[in-house]
């Protein structure tokens, strides 16, 4: 078999055959669940010739493969003697499905708002800096309508997270949204002002005066405005009642009562027992966090700047996100978020420092985007595609993390909202009362010199010269053998387009969830987040790829490109579910001719994003690929052009 070795040798580098529960593979990767992932050998696979990369997500251990990843899979199960199985294995060794992480929970909740909460904030940002600069006063309209805008998404933020929290535990996303809105109904509000009926929990830390009582039971009225556990803890065990009355309501009248009854139970429960003790937890939460961060801020800011980008490789920032979002309820700052401005900066100076030490072409010229992008905060190209395969400059720029935290913390810099990221996040800082202040000026030390670490260090050490002399020989050889393919296949000269495989809004790689594709290393291209649920041939050729699932096809055009779309992220999982195929592997198809179709509604309501990377696999074979410059597209309409190596 072609892949026989490739396959002995990462069976034998994940733990051997007995450290493997299972493996499946989707259009790109093996996605096996190990025993015990720490015996797995990640450094030797990812250096495979034919690895592209590993990646652990999900309670699988993922090596990417590629478009021949079938191929691999099969000489896998077959060396290793394991069963053929279907497209997604969601049954661990115990026969119990495999549960979902707490890091899981909390990022499938917040992702889909974090984009517009960023904007909020970064709205809400500007106007403190128009304030502390006396462009605008906050008796003014512009400042009003701004500061609506920008109070607009937190002050109703449980609304927001009753939608996102309630489809992530598999209840109605509508019933989510009633909850949150109960919660920061306008009139509640109003009746904490009158006289308390009695007080309840007298000369302790729950002191609550009640102000209304619920069928004879007291009410203790908080304010849920901007608030975030008591709605995810409300929406958890209003989805399990959910499900409770949609098994013993019949079903002509489900569609109404399930609701009725559902919001019946869970919205007064809330009141009178889940929303009091969530919030004192999250008072207690904010307590302890600023405790800690006390202790000593400057090793507090240490900790969090040095390891906040190996945070985001290994998904763990999550675990801190809902910590700062209580933090700026409780107390209208966070400082945990607030240490970690600096780690992006020092990223984009090591990026920097590489682009003028190397020698290799194609670091130089993947520096150049890598650093812009960096700039306004998204790493993911330069730690994927740069400085954690380079090692040293990872380092280092851990190393300018940390030093702009400790920065960051003796200024006792805080965030005072959410706001948007790399120099987005400079407003952030700016305290809506006292302006300008010493913890402002902070950041932007810290920023500078997170920067001019990772850059000068990068500089005198991130790549020792006969390693990068050596890539850059190889870099050069491999060049040689691809001209010389080139000349002996007589592949011709010319463009070739590549047109948009459906209807919807473009966005670069580099946003999309996923780091395989967003770091480029599987091809090179676009994402579309596609508007109507149909998958179009983007150029005539033959169907090289089609998983069984049908969320993924690859295209091999008459002038032999190497055409991958991908519908969502993990949609693996959904086994076919929301996809029908209209076409079959190996069969002809013309640019234009319907190939796929997909419920955009029904994958979303499952949990699954729906942006579609649309990449060349085969980007070596091009001496240019250049992509569209529109928002949005048709299907049809030119999206990628590419130029072929000419002979010489």
């Amino acid at each position: 078999m072609k892949y026989e070795q490739l396959a002995r040798d990462i069976i034998d580098n994940v733990g051997g055959r007995e450290n493997v529960n299972s493996v499946v593979h989707c259009i790109t990767r093996l996605r096996f669940k190990l025993k015990d992932e720490a015996k797995a050998n990640t450094d030797i696979i990812r250096n495979m010739e034919g690895v592209v990369t590993v990646m652990k997500s999900g309670g699988q251990y993922q090596v990417v493969i590629g478009n021949h990843v079938p191929d691999v899979y099969q000489a896998v199960v077959h060396v290793g003697g394991f069963q053929s199985q279907s497209p997604v294995d969601a049954e661990d060794s115990g026969g119990e499905k495999q549960k979902s992480s707490f890091i899981d929970i909390i990022s499938s909740i917040f992702t889909p708002v974090l984009g517009v909460l960023a904007a909020t904030g970064m709205i809400k940002g500007f106007n403190a800096l128009f304030i502390a600069l006396g462009w605008i006063t906050t008796t003014s309209g512009t400042y009003q309508i701004l500061n609506a805008v920008g109070d607009s998404l937190f002050y109703f933020f449980p609304i927001f997270l009753g939608y996102t929290a309630i489809k992530k535990f598999g209840g109605s996303t509508f019933i989510g949204m009633a909850i949150g809105a109960s919660l920061v109904y306008p009139t509640l509000s109003t009746l904490t002002t009158g006289k308390p009926i009695t007080t309840l929990f007298s000369g302790t830390v729950f002191q609550s005066p009640i102000y209304i009582e619920f069928l004879g039971i007291p009410v203790i009225l908080m304010s849920y405005s901007s608030s975030v556990i008591p709605i995810i803890l409300s929406t958890y065990f209003g989805a399990k009642i959910e499900k409770f009355f949609k098994k013993v309501i019949p079903d002509v009248v489900k569609a109404f009562l399930v609701p009725f009854f559902t919001l019946l139970v869970i919205v007064p429960l809330t009141f009178l027992i889940i929303g009091p003790i969530a919030t004192w937890a999250g008072v207690l939460l904010g307590q302890v966090t600023i405790w800690l961060y006390n202790l000593s801020p400057m090793i507090a800011g240490f900790f969090v700047g040095g390891f906040w980008q190996v945070f985001v490789i290994f998904g763990l920032h999550w675990g801190l996100v809902p910590i700062a979002i209580n933090n700026l309820t409780v107390h209208g700052a966070d400082p945990v978020l607030g240490t970690m401005f600096a780690a992006s900066f020092a990223q984009i100076g090591a990026v920097l420092g590489v682009w003028i030490r190397t020698k290799q072409q194609k670091l130089k010229a993947l520096s150049i985007p890598a650093f812009i992008s960096g700039i306004f905060g998204v790493t993911e190209p330069a730690i994927y595609g740069i400085t954690l395969p380079l090692r040293r400059p990872f380092i280092i720029s851990c190393i300018g993390g940390a030093v702009g935290g400790a920065i960051l913390g003796f200024a006792k810099s805080q965030i005072y909202m959410v706001g948007g990221l790399g120099i987005f996040g400079i407003p952030t800082y700016i305290d809506p009362k006292a302006g300008l202040t010493f913890g402002f000026w902070g950041a932007i030390i810290a920023m500078v010199v997170g920067f001019l670490v990772g850059f000068i260090l990068t500089l005198l050490f991130g790549m020792p010269k006969g390693a990068d002399r050596a890539a850059a020989a190889a870099e050069q050889n491999n060049a040689a053998k691809a001209n010389a393919v080139q000349n002996q296949t007589g592949v011709k000269g010319g463009s070739e387009i590549i047109s948009s495989p459906m209807k919807g809004e473009v966005k670069p790689l580099s946003e999309v969830k996923d780091e395989a594709f967003a770091s480029g290393v599987l091809g090179r291209g676009l994402a579309i987040e596609p508007a109507e649920g149909k998958l179009f041939s983007p150029a005539s050729g033959t169907v090289s790829a089609l998983f069984p699932t049908g969320h993924a096809i690859g295209i091999t055009t008459d002038y032999g490109a190497e055409i991958l779309v991908h519908i969502g992220m993990d949609t693996v999982e959904l086994e076919g579910k929301f996809f029908s195929a209209k076409t079959t592997q190996g069969a002809r198809v013309e640019k234009g001719q319907l190939l796929i179709e997909f419920d955009i509604a029904g994958i979303q309501g499952a949990g699954y994003v729906v942006s579609t990377p649309v990449i060349v696999t085969n980007p070596e074979q091009y001496e240019q690929i250049a992509t569209t410059g529109a928002q949005h597209v048709n299907a049809g309409d030119r999206l990628i052009e590419l130029t072929e190596i000419k002979r010489k």
